[in-house]
């Protein structure tokens, strides 16, 4: 069982085309899930947001196309194709897309035990 899911192995390819942008939707697709990271590609259609939460985790996006504009604990980022930035553990954050855009979210979770 591989521990990267849902894309093929051993095989170059553009990370952004892996998910779709979709009308008045928000898409998501899981490459990896466990105790100690997960790894997420998103697209947002534009106006589409992920209002505010937070995690056990940092959480660090890249964007791989378009423009997302994300809130951490009241403090405002845009973050533009080929940028990332790391929201911290605990800390409110969320996601609006000023216009289609595509991100990569990795987070890494805290060790238990």
């Amino acid at each position: 069982m591989p521990y990267i899911k849902n894309v093929e192995h051993e095989k170059v390819f553009p990370l952004a085309g892996e998910v779709q942008v979709q009308p008045g939707q928000v898409v998501s697709k899981t490459l990896a899930q466990n105790d100690h990271v997960s790894l997420t590609l998103f697209s947002f259609a534009r106006g589409e947001e992920i209002g505010t939460h937070d995690s056990e985790g940092d959480a660090m996006v890249t964007v791989l196309e378009g423009v997302g504009r994300f809130t951490v604990d009241g403090e405002v980022y845009f973050c533009r194709a080929g940028e990332s930035l790391v929201m911290p553990a605990k800390k409110p954050h969320a996601v609006y897309a000023e216009e289609d855009f595509k991100m990569l979210l990795t987070v890494v979770f805290p060790l238990r035990g």
